[in-house]
């Protein structure tokens, strides 16, 4: 189970963090993600543990837990979808026959849904008359 730790000090190492949770169980790996700019720590980190149980017991137990002088926030971290170059490159398609339809409006060509699913239709521009000065 993979899970996220937010809210780390800064000064927070990688060996700590592991060290942490392996007190609770066996850890897969154990990562802080790190600022590419400044070499620094961005403040939260992801652990993967295999055993569920081990892992929900770790986020119980270390949710809330001082670190650092931080409290740190842990939970199960959710899954994002990855985008595909191709699905990119669908999208920017679309974008672009949709602004060539509608140079002033970029938002003439796309189908509106509601949340549901269902589409409401085409929106149509709008147009303003100025009010004539007496």
């Amino acid at each position: 189970m993979k899970i996220i730790v937010r809210n780390l000090a800064r000064e927070t190492t990688q060996a700590e963090l592991l060290a942490l949770f392996q007190a609770q169980g066996r850890v897969q790996s154990c990562t802080v993600v790190m600022d590419a700019v400044t070499g620094g720590s961005k403040g939260f980190g992801f652990v993967n543990m295999p055993v569920p149980h081990e892992a929900k017991a770790a986020i119980r137990t270390l949710n809330n837990l001082e670190l650092g002088g931080s409290r740190i926030r842990v939970k199960k971290a959710q899954e994002v979808a990855e985008v595909t170059p191709a699905a990119q490159d669908e999208s920017a398609a679309a974008e672009i026959s949709a602004e060539a339809a509608a140079p002033g409006d970029a938002m003439a060509g796309r189908a509106r849904t509601k949340k549901d699913g269902t589409p409401l239709g085409f929106k149509k521009p709008r147009t303003f008359s100025k009010k004539k000065q007496d």
